[in-house]
């Protein structure tokens, strides 16, 4: 096996892809395994640090979860985040119980003793805190090095190796020193020499396409026109050449005159792209159904029945291709290494029938949307196309509260056209990494010249995040605001109210469905 710099062994926290994410951003590859994972297959990875994420278990409730012991014999930095940290202390002589105050957001981190982890950190800093068990005391070996307000011990390290233990989170941004502390553990401490650039992802990705799919097998890739698949299929046209397939699904559930924009957009591409319209097909499917879950798992089904028919138009298709990433098998738990509670499934991992009739290739699936768009810019498509704001596989279907009809598709499209072209004449646009309006189906009264109205309402979103793990609501002008009500009330028939969602993510998910 090759040297792996990094581990981050996972036990079911839904950060702990952020943590991988963070390392990465220092140009420092690493992955996530379980932390149950082959003790030999540890050993052989030969990590230069290794980083325990947290868990929605206790360390009193479940002996079960466990740092393997061959972690500790490896005599490598370590570095436990949360629970992580509390495994680590109740594995060496220390105490784990149940927090008498909680501590959920944001706390005052004071150093209680220099190191080097704090190397540019200022002794005092505001991190990030979700957990209701604490070390309430730690074993002989360890040290505090720093407490907040309801957390003595908040902050430790091994009084003779370089282990350490944080009872935070550095890998949110709201922890506001967590990088620094982050990229002072792996480039400082484990002395990792940072080496993961676009080149080198572009490197690895075209030796592992080439090493999956043999020189006479063909490739189907369902272009549903976001960056991410975008970047796949440049990517893929660039390795595979002819041999790759991209079908353009119409699924009825798409943005405002989408369809003829990216078809124009794929040509540009020098991307050869058959265009299926199946719009009659999903609204029929999806009629009648309102479970968010459900109505995923409907798209994604007859997401798939459309390549099945189109797979039996071309000869040897083997793969189907799909711009899978991070975030997605996350919030999924879908990944087989994964610890962590499903939130919602998505698209691409969670509406698949068990049997396909090929193979998947998800070759961005490890990869973050920072990461999909540095490799796009790599690969030279347009800067327009590379920071176009992310769009959910089932599309509109998750922005539509309820039952899809097609009377609530058409009012949405007109509505998320005039907000996004209000942000984009405004210089907004740039300024929200996503943006967008929700259906509700819910009546709201109104006044209308002289007359009454009763129609529906329609809420805006716009977000700011760097990973989306974690977002912020856009604090957009009033005016701005104001002009998206005021045309979207005025041009779209049927809408008397428009909102302005302004929820976090957590506790709120970027999308409301």
């Amino acid at each position: 096996m090759t040297q792996l710099p990094m581990i981050i062994l996972d036990f079911g926290s839904q950060y702990t892809e952020l943590i991988a994410r963070r390392v990465r951003e220092l140009n420092v590859y690493c992955e996530v395994w379980p932390f149950d994972v082959a003790a030999q297959k540890i050993i052989d990875a030969k990590p230069q640090g290794i980083i325990l994420s947290g868990s929605h278990e206790s360390v009193y409730e479940n002996d079960n979860f466990r740092i393997p012991q061959c972690v500790f014999d490896l005599n490598i930095p370590l570095l436990g985040i949360c629970y992580g940290m509390q495994a680590m202390a109740h594995q060496h002589g220390g105490e784990v119980r149940a927090h008498d105050k909680k501590e959920f957001g944001l706390a005052h981190l004071t150093q209680e003793h220099s190191d080097e982890i704090f190397t540019d950190i200022p002794k005092q800093s505001r991190v990030w805190m979700s957990h209701g068990d604490q070390v309430a005391t730690l074993g002989a070996d360890f040290m505090v090095l720093a407490s907040s307000e309801n957390t003595p011990n908040a902050m430790m390290k091994h009084r003779a190796k370089p282990w350490y233990g944080v009872q935070f989170h550095p890998e949110v941004t709201h922890s506001e020193f967590g990088k620094i502390l982050l990229s002072n553990f792996v480039l400082r401490i484990c002395k990792v020499i940072p080496t993961w650039t676009p080149e080198h992802i572009f490197d690895d990705l075209v030796a592992s396409l080439n090493q999956q799919v043999a020189s006479s097998e063909q490739v189907l890739l369902g272009l549903s026109g976001g960056v991410d698949s975008m970047v796949l299929a440049v990517l893929l046209r660039r390795i595979l050449g002819d041999r790759l397939h991209c079908v353009f699904v119409n699924t009825g559930l798409l943005r405002h005159f989408e369809s003829t924009q990216l078809v124009d957009k794929f040509k540009e591409l020098d991307l050869q792209v058959q265009v299926v319209d199946a719009g009659a097909e999903f609204l029929g499917a999806l009629k009648g159904v309102s479970d968010p879950e459900q109505k995923r798992k409907v798209i994604g089904r007859v997401f798939i029945e459309v390549f099945e028919r189109e797979a039996l138009k071309l000869t040897n298709i083997s793969f189907l291709a799909q711009g899978t990433i991070y975030p997605d098998v996350i919030e999924s738990a879908g990944a087989h290494n994964s610890k962590a509670k499903v939130i919602k499934s998505h698209h691409n991992v969670g509406g698949l029938p068990e049997r396909l009739p090929f193979k998947l290739l998800e070759p961005l699936r490890k990869l973050f949307k920072d990461e999909v768009r540095a490799l796009g810019r790599f690969l030279k498509i347009p800067e327009l196309l590379v920071m176009r704001h992310p769009f959910p596989g089932p599309g509109l279907g998750v922005r539509i509260l309820g039952e899809i009809k097609p009377e609530y598709v058409a009012i949405l499209q007109q509505a998320d056209h005039i907000f996004l072209e209000v942000l984009h004449e405004r210089g907004w646009y740039q300024k929200c990494s996503q943006a967008f309006a929700v259906f509700l189906p819910v009546k709201s009264v109104g006044v209308m010249g002289d007359g009454r109205k009763y129609d529906y309402v329609i809420s805006l979103r716009a977000v700011e995040t760097t990973d989306f793990m974690t977002a912020t609501p856009v604090r957009l002008p009033y005016e701005v605001l104001e002009e998206a009500a005021h045309r979207i009330v005025n041009e779209v028939p049927h809408v008397s109210r428009v909102v302005y969602d302004i929820s976090g993510k957590p506790p709120a998910t970027i999308e409301w469905e």
